[in-house]
């Protein structure tokens, strides 16, 4: 076990955080001091699952510790979700569960905090009676009352019921104005409500300002192992599909939408099989909705040739994507659309791209896709900075807030060092320490740090 001293949190409550599910590992605060354990590995393997459970209670029976609270992830499937529930009937202890991308970005502020030495200060009144939020800072770096957290991974289960993965969060001490249109045409985002604290503490505002565009999962979890699924999803949003295209000098033309959409995806399935899937598509049976990132880079990776349908480990296809990347195309810019006050990247968008350049040089086409996603992420968090209220005390200023980068996609090398460029342009250092993964082998660090309040 990994032990961590927390500054000036003087909570007397002992605290269990069982951590996520597909990288396993659970946390304890107690007295002033968060401790860590290994990563399990994937807990759906029934092994590591047994040696998680048993070091577990091994770690709580020789310590002598009763959680006060025990913290799981909210999707309600979960080994560990269920397994929190049976230990909280046992300690008659509080069970609360934490959004998992949420997690995600408190494990890397957590880390910032903790980790990197940072000074951390109290709340305090400002000459408007309004609280800044509790900080830390030294030479470098400063995390004011306001901060954008950016989670990227493969799923994560949302307070809509939906699958998440390329989420925009500002995490704040003020309360946003409800939705509406400013001079620049700008919608501020719904915020959640936080009323429920089995998802967010009061403590802080957490609003969920923007995401990837949702895409259709063909037969839900089935469109992990096979990327072609979620592509045929993609390609049937394509309001243009009869046009011509180029590729090796050969020129395609289609006479209908399903017959466009199965020259992508023919090398995978058989006429029979393509039309089963795509009857699934138009009837929505098992259909699942997704932001994730992980699912479009998966089908980016296979649409450019660079992996098979199938998935023999986790990141197989947005890794081999990122390892055969070079120099990105520099003419394809985010589009956003404003659905609901929400700011959706539109990814339907980067595959007519991708579609209509397929002739072009494969390296750079996929080093476009991973830099369209970090540049459309971080267009979203400039807009929303543009319209933050004056009552927040925040000073307007023409560099952005901190951007806390988290969750297992955001290790990819294209998106990450965009969003490092961006932070210190405007003057701040995010410590890079691999001490707490910004995957899920980080979660029952970040479900700590969240139900702390930092």
């Amino acid at each position: 076990m990994q032990t961590f001293s927390v500054p000036n949190i003087r909570s007397k409550k002992t605290i269990l955080a069982l951590g996520a599910e597909s990288a396993g590992n659970f946390s304890i605060f107690k007295n002033g001091i968060i401790h860590f354990s290994q990563n399990f590995g994937d807990l759906l393997k029934e092994v590591n699952f047994t040696k998680y459970e048993t070091e577990l209670n091994k770690y709580l029976k020789n310590k002598k510790i009763k959680p006060d609270v025990i913290l799981t992830d909210l999707h309600p499937d979960f080994k560990t979700t269920r397994l929190g529930i049976e230990l909280s009937k046992k300690y008659k202890a509080k069970h609360i569960q934490v959004q998992h991308h949420i997690a995600h970005i408190f494990s890397q502020l957590g880390k910032n905090m903790i980790i990197s030495n940072f000074q951390f200060f109290r709340p305090r009144r400002t000459s408007l009676g309004l609280a800044i939020s509790k900080q830390f800072s030294n030479s470098n770096v400063q995390i004011p009352n306001l901060f954008y957290g950016i989670a990227l991974d493969g799923t994560g289960y949302g307070t809509d019921g939906k699958i998440w993965g390329g989420e925009c969060f500002a995490i704040s001490n003020f309360q946003f104005f409800r939705p509406r249109r400013t001079s620049l045409g700008l919608a501020i985002s719904k915020q959640f409500s936080n009323s429920n604290d089995k998802i967010f503490k009061q403590k802080m505002r957490i609003e969920r300002i923007g995401h990837l565009e949702n895409q259709i999962m063909i037969g839900g979890e089935l469109a992990i192992r096979e990327p072609a699924r979620i592509l045929i999803s993609i390609l049937d949003k394509f309001s243009i599909f009869n046009f011509k295209f180029s590729n090796n000098d050969k020129i395609y033309k289609f006479k209908n939408k399903k017959d466009f959409i199965f020259h992508f995806v023919k090398k995978y399935y058989s006429r029979n099989q393509f039309e089963l899937l795509y009857n699934q598509l138009e009837q929505n049976f098992n259909c699942i909705e997704t932001s994730s990132t992980g699912r479009i880079l998966d089908a980016v990776s296979l649409l450019l040739g660079f992996c098979k349908n199938e998935r023999k480990s986790k990141h197989q296809a947005t890794y081999l994507l990122e390892i055969n990347s070079s120099a990105p195309y520099t003419d394809l810019k985010p589009k956003i659309n404003i659905i609901k006050n929400n700011s959706i990247l539109n990814t339907t968008f980067l595959f007519e791209y991708l579609i209509k350049n397929i002739n072009k040089d494969k390296k750079r086409l996929a080093a476009t896709a991973q830099l369209y996603i970090a540049q459309g992420l971080h267009e979203i968090i400039k807009k929303h900075s543009l319209v933050i209220p004056a009552e927040a005390g925040i000073q307007k200023s023409s560099k952005l807030p901190p951007i806390i980068l988290s969750g297992g996609i955001s290790n990819n090398k294209i998106i990450s060092q965009y969003f490092s460029k961006q932070n210190k342009k405007a003057g701040i250092s995010i410590s890079e320490t691999p001490a707490i993964p910004r995957g899920d082998a980080g979660l029952s660090f970040g479900q700590i740090v969240y139900y702390l309040g930092f």
